[in-house]
């Protein structure tokens, strides 16, 4: 951990508002000022820790932190905040299928309401920088019969689990219902079998937005789970690690200490097992 002055930091934060306008401000540090005007320290604040302490962190890419605030957002309803991230998302180098996809997600671990709400607001976004009234027609999602959603299901499963669940699709399946009841139906088909095992987003990646949802939820034992699929998916500790880093101003950081306390026990668990 490097000592940084002030100006060091304000030059970091400079730069990383000039890359969530698309590097289309002339003068970044008019930006500041405007902050600092309309928010006093809080508006300070905003500029030089969020984007300066926080954002500038290299342990996670951009594009990588944008995916985090924007399942965020999402999840905690924050419309005006989620409209801006979406735009600054696709200047950090998500696309408009990533970003869709991530709300998609949120639905399964933060219910409906949030995620069509969240559509609803990267929709007008996107509306807008098309100036049009109204997007062209979606796809919808494949027509998938439950035999075809369970055979997709426990190929997630295997990988998030790290190949510790049952070799057979109906032994597993049986398995989640016998410990959830109908929510493991659910839980099986649709979360496993629909959402996780679709394309548009990588598997790290989707571990990366369930991991950041659970913590702005405090879902403990839910992370318990997650943590380690998300090292099964790809995910490095570092960047677990540094998905609470991002929490501390998305979700607080009463959230981002349970986030943090929560993977560390994950970590240890692993240890001891190795």
């Amino acid at each position: 951990m490097q000592n940084r002055s002030y100006q060091e930091r304000h030059e970091a934060a400079l730069e990383v508002f000039d890359a969530f306008m698309g590097g289309s401000v002339e003068d970044p540090e008019r930006g500041a000022r405007s902050f600092r005007r309309q928010h006093g320290a809080l508006g300070s604040f905003a500029f030089d820790v969020v984007m300066g302490d926080v954002w500038s962190r290299p342990q996670l890419s951009r594009r990588d932190r944008s995916l985090i605030v924007i399942s965020v957002l999402a999840t905690i309803g924050s419309t005006e905040e989620l409209s801006l991230h979406t735009q600054v998302g696709l200047n950090n180098g998500l696309s408009r299928a990533e970003i869709e996809e991530a709300i998609i997600q949120v639905a399964a671990y933060a219910g409906f309401p949030m995620a069509m709400q969240a559509s609803r607001v990267a929709s007008d976004r996107f509306c807008q920088i098309d100036g049009v009234d109204r997007l062209p027609e979606r796809q919808g999602a494949e027509h998938l019969d439950d035999s075809e959603r369970r055979m997709r299901a426990h190929d997630v499963r295997k990988t998030l689990t790290a190949g510790r669940c049952a070799d057979d699709v109906e032994t597993d399946f049986a398995a989640v219902v016998e410990h959830l009841g109908e929510v493991g139906v659910i839980a099986y088909h649709w979360a496993f079998g629909d959402l996780w095992a679709r394309d548009e987003l990588n598997r790290r990646d989707r571990s990366l937005v369930v991991i950041a949802i659970l913590t702005a939820l405090s879902r403990v034992e839910e992370l318990a789970f997650h943590v380690p699929a998300g090292l099964n998916h790809g995910l490095t500790r570092e960047e677990i690690e540094e998905i609470m880093v991002q929490m501390t101003i998305y979700g607080g950081i009463p959230r981002a200490v349970e986030g943090i306390q929560a993977a560390k026990k994950a970590f240890q668990k692993i240890d001891v097992r190795n």
